[in-house]
């Protein structure tokens, strides 16, 4: 009987620690998984737009100076 009151408040600062854990984990989930896909997706963009590039210079819509320009401006 002298532990009952104990109870209550270890069962209390438990819940609250488990509730910053579970909030804390899924933060850092969330950041690295927007790091891995933001990167990813931006890197496929830009492969993308070289490709085009590439393709409009092998069809002969553009010449070498304005896909060379075009390169450059896709490298900024």
């Amino acid at each position: 009987m002298m532990g009952w009151h104990w109870d209550g408040g270890w069962t209390l600062f438990g819940m609250l620690h488990m509730l910053v854990w579970w909030i804390f984990a899924i933060l850092v989930i969330a950041f690295l998984a927007k790091l891995v896909f933001s990167n990813r997706n931006s890197e496929s963009q830009e492969d993308r737009a070289l490709s085009i590039l590439r393709e409009r210079y092998a069809r002969g819509e553009i010449d070498k100076e304005e896909f060379d320009a075009r390169k450059r401006d896709l490298a900024k």
